[in-house]
């Protein structure tokens, strides 16, 4: 790679950062309006009446959309990592790790946690399972990009042993 390739691909590290940045803060804050500020605000001016166990599972409701922007943030901060120059494989191996956890358990939480949960508060009567496709497939990817961190850091390792034997 020339310096020129170098320089690009950090500067569009950079600004995928910065898009991720964007995206979590807008995207939070929207989550933020629709299940807290909004409803309180009503609720202060007597339009709305909200009951504690309404203002809890409409925190559950958010749970796993609040693990998705964990993972959007975790790849930001990787892409940021990787546009001063810290080393690939270690920051990759790292994003890999917090990403999969993130969307992991946003997608089991999707699939068999909000439901349940809500019907711990009483708010909710229905199934044990939320049929959530994308859910699901976003638990599966999670998973998948976990495990292969794992893989990315053994093999870094092995590369790290086979290099002292030379």
């Amino acid at each position: 790679m020339s310096l020129d390739d170098i320089a690009r691909f950090r500067r569009m590290c950079a600004q995928f950062r910065w898009l991720a940045v964007f995206m979590v803060v807008s995207v939070g804050a929207l989550l933020a309006l629709m299940y807290g500020i909004a409803p309180g605000v009503l609720s202060l001016r007597g339009d709305l009446s909200v009951t504690p166990m309404q203002w809890l599972s409409q925190g559950i409701w958010a749970l796993p959309s609040a693990f998705y922007l964990f993972a959007v943030w975790s790849i930001g901060s990787a892409m940021g990592q990787l546009s001063k120059g810290r080393l690939i494989q270690p920051t990759l191996v790292q994003a890999l790790r917090r990403v999969g956890v993130a969307l992991g358990v946003g997608g089991v939480l999707s699939v068999f946690g909000v439901t349940n949960l809500i019907r711990l508060t009483g708010e909710s009567r229905g199934g044990y399972l939320h049929f959530d496709v994308a859910g699901m497939t976003l638990g599966m990817i999670g998973g998948a990009l976990f495990l292969l961190g794992r893989v990315i850091d053994q093999a870094g390792r092995v590369q790290a042993e086979l290099d002292e034997m030379i």
